[in-house]
């Protein structure tokens, strides 16, 4: 298996970057300050050429430098430029002072914004908060995040947008939404998770020439942004691929596994079995005669489907009544390789359980209850949530949402392909069973867990730019899921 991705780094390790450019390298900050607002201006230009007209929110940081670097170059350029000081200029930090006064020297002007009163024209440049934001932003900022959001020109972000938390995507009180960001050094993990897919809008880099520092640092998360799987041998037969035994499927719910089933066959797998309520094990293989159904009303009932199965998906439609936990308790005794998912997840939060031999993946609703918190802890900081998962009950953890997070104990890695129309019943059984359907073939659950998250949300991004993103639903997935498998 291929995986292609890109390096993701936390704010730490940025300043640390940044450090060793000015004493390692020699290159002071204010070169990377220039070099910051020419890198703006040029992605400005490129992605609006016509544009003749910027405004320019600036803070009180570096980041406000960046702003008034940008300033300065556009008024170079002949741009009509207004420029919004929310902070005293002249107490910048010192490089920041030093673009402040090359903005003035250039014939620029610093205006106070008043909010419902001030003009904002043309291009929006966000420059009032950087990498640094830890605390809610202050009211004062407010009204300015409000009109930036407002304006009728299409907004830039400078290295995050304002109001995002850059390690953790969390949105600190309010939060510009930006058309662009443009982010420097390296790629911030906090951009690409949670609550940032609604702010960070299209994203470009630029390593202001000083990448070779960052290759000295392991990142703090990878960016999954393709998946390759191998051709299989013209010789090959299904015992070569696995059987997948899913377990689910109470009254009511007999759609949830058959919804995982078929995933398992889309990925793949050799066999596929279903053990669910005898009332629907006539049904669920209807129309996909390729399932083997089977009635199991007593946990006994599943002793030879475990014996044969190579991998067990447990939690579609489950439920969590007296037949769920015995099949629950069942599936787990047997000590075969697992993915757990929806009630699968409820139950297992009533226990204390670790095994290394397992794929977690809850929304952030049952991460919650695994954690024994509240889904705004969760949403407060995905990176840490994730970690903590994979810590308490080991194995592979994913946890579901914008951005989704697979944790395996030794990397992280971040899925950020996925669209709203995703936000329907049954998503998170085709993931279940895509993963059972990937691991039964061989690939480790970590190669599983990340394969299965890349295809499951790149087949709903296809389907999305096909026909839209409203009534997308899970069962649409598996056939597409097989398309993209084998290009």
């Amino acid at each position: 298996m291929q995986l292609s991705t890109a390096a993701l780094y936390s704010t730490a390790q940025i300043r640390a970057a940044e450090r060793q450019a000015i004493d390692r390298l020699g290159i002071p900050g204010r070169e990377l300050m220039r070099r910051a607002g020419a890198a703006l201006f040029r992605h400005i230009r490129q992605r609006w050429p016509e544009a003749g007209e910027l405004t320019v929110f600036c803070g009180a940081g570096n980041n406000g430098g960046d702003g008034y670097e940008v300033a300065r170059l556009a008024i170079e350029a002949g741009y009509r430029v207004i420029v919004y000081g929310l902070a005293d200029p002249e107490r910048l930090p010192a490089d920041a002072l030093s673009a402040y006064r090359d903005f003035l020297q250039a014939g620029g002007c610093v205006s106070g914004f008043e909010p419902g009163r001030s003009t904002i024209p043309g291009i929006v440049v966000d420059a009032l908060f950087g990498i640094g934001l830890s605390r809610p932003v202050a009211a004062a900022y407010l009204p300015a995040i409000a009109a930036i959001n407002a304006a009728a020109g299409p907004v830039v972000a400078v290295d995050v947008p304002s109001g995002l938390q850059a390690d953790t995507g969390c949105i600190m009180g309010d939060a510009v939404a930006a058309d662009l960001t443009v982010t420097f050094i390296g790629l911030k993990q906090g951009l690409f998770t949670g609550a940032a897919a609604d702010c960070r809008g299209e994203v470009v880099c630029d390593d202001l020439q000083i990448g070779e520092v960052l290759e000295e640092l392991d990142p703090a998360c990878r960016l999954l942004t393709g998946v390759a799987l191998p051709k299989r041998q013209r010789s090959a037969h299904k015992g070569q691929f696995g059987h997948v035994l899913l377990i689910g499927g109470n009254h009511g719910y007999s759609g949830a596994i058959r919804l995982a089933a078929e995933a398992a066959l889309r990925a793949g797998a050799g066999l596929v079995s279903v053990a669910t309520r005898a009332a629907h094990s006539g049904l669920v293989n209807i129309a996909r005669p390729e399932l083997m159904c089977r009635a199991a009303e007593q946990a006994g009932d599943l002793n030879d489907l475990l014996e044969k199965a190579t991998v067990v998906v447990i939690g579609p439609g489950l439920g969590r009544d007296a037949w769920a936990q015995a099949m629950f308790d069942r599936a787990l005794a047997a000590g075969k390789p697992s993915v757990v998912d929806a009630d699968g997840l409820n139950l297992l939060a009533r226990r204390n359980c670790r095994r290394d031999d397992w794929v977690l993946t809850p929304h952030p609703g049952e991460a919650a209850r695994l954690l024994n918190c509240d889904t705004r802890q969760i949403g407060g900081d995905r990176y840490a949530a994730v970690a903590a998962l994979q810590q308490r009950y080991g194995g592979v953890a994913l946890l579901k949402g914008a951005g989704t997070l697979i944790d395996d104990g030794f990397k992280n890695h971040v899925v950020v392909a996925g669209n709203p129309g995703m936000a329907s019943g049954g998503m998170g059984d085709v993931l279940a069973g895509l993963i059972g359907g990937l691991v039964a073939q061989g690939f480790t659950l970590g190669q599983a867990a990340l394969a299965g998250a890349q295809l499951h949300a790149a087949a709903a991004d296809s389907l999305a730019a096909e026909f839209g993103e409203r009534g997308l639903l899970a069962g649409d997935l598996p056939p597409r899921i097989r398309e993209l498998l084998n290009r």
